[in-house]
């Protein structure tokens, strides 16, 4: 599901930003950016956001933002006197070598100059950690939003379905007898010497009407609805649980299509169908 939090922490001389950000995916793809700092914080901040986050593709960034412009920055002394010395001894065993500007030479060398590395302490990682957590909290709740906008599409499609289910009815009666009297005008049109047994004919019919009897297909479809509506308002009904029974529904749908036998009902069929797929496709963006 998609969301969006973020969260600032001003620590000393330092705002720490983090943002996260979350689109619609099946599994957990974690994208985490931190600075050098963080580095040693890593694996615990993906282990963090995996068990709460559970799934989809998540971007999550922290910045610093250093108020202080002059970094701290020590002369690595007992080096330049070792760089000296040895450029002192150089002179010595070199006549031609002259050793006029020995600052302007040191200052060039590897390593005199050494920036402070900073580092976090414990007071403020619990500070950081609870930025992540707020971060996520504002996440969490703009999944609930979404999670409640499908909740209601959800149930208005099911309905819709369950609708287009009622209408069913007036056709079977009326492709009951369209069929009955198309086959007794086929018969009546056969050659007057020909003739047939009623009760025989009857019976072929009743055969026939079994094979398209829709009563099942329609009370199995009542009810995988009614099971769906039950576990959408299931706090705990996980997405997959859901899809299940939309596959259920699918096929009581499908097996509605294959016996109707009648243009009308397949005009509702293919209604059906269409609410059941907009289903499906907005099953798969939820957790």
């Amino acid at each position: 599901m998609t969301g969006f939090g973020k969260c600032q922490i001003e620590l000393n001389e330092k705002v720490i930003s983090i943002e996260i950000r979350s689109l619609n995916s099946k599994q957990l793809d974690l994208n985490l950016r931190t600075p050098q700092l963080f580095r040693d914080k890593e694996m615990e901040i993906r282990s963090l956001l995996g068990q709460a986050l559970e799934r989809g593709k998540i971007d999550a960034t922290i910045s610093i933002d250093t108020k202080s412009d002059n970094p701290v920055v020590n002369i690595n002394k007992p080096l330049a006197f070792q760089y000296y010395q040895q450029l002192k001894g150089l002179t010595e065993s070199i006549p031609e070598a002259r050793l006029d500007d020995i600052l302007s030479i040191l200052v060039r060398l590897p390593d005199v100059f050494k920036i402070e590395k900073e580092e976090i302490t414990e007071s403020e990682w619990g500070q950081i950690h609870a930025g992540i957590h707020q971060a996520m909290a504002e996440l969490h709740e703009f999944r609930r939003f979404e999670g409640a906008e499908l909740e209601k599409d959800f149930i208005y499609r099911v309905n819709q379905i369950n609708s287009l289910l009622d209408m069913i009815e007036p056709f079977e009666g009326e492709r009951v007898a369209a069929f009955r009297a198309r086959l007794k005008g086929h018969l009546e049109g056969l050659s007057p010497e020909l003739s047939y047994d009623s009760n025989r004919l009857e019976q072929e019919l009743i055969y026939y009407f079994e094979k398209l009897d829709i009563t099942e297909e329609k009370i199995r479809l009542k009810k995988h609805i009614d099971y769906f509506l039950s576990t959408l308002k299931d706090p705990d009904s996980p997405g997959k649980k859901l899809g299940f029974i939309s596959q259920e529904i699918g096929r009581e749908i499908n097996t509605l299509g294959s016996k109707a036998n009648d243009a009308e009902i397949q005009k509702i069929v293919v209604q059906m169908k269409d609410e059941l797929e907009k289903v499906k496709e907005q099953l798969a963006n939820i957790l």
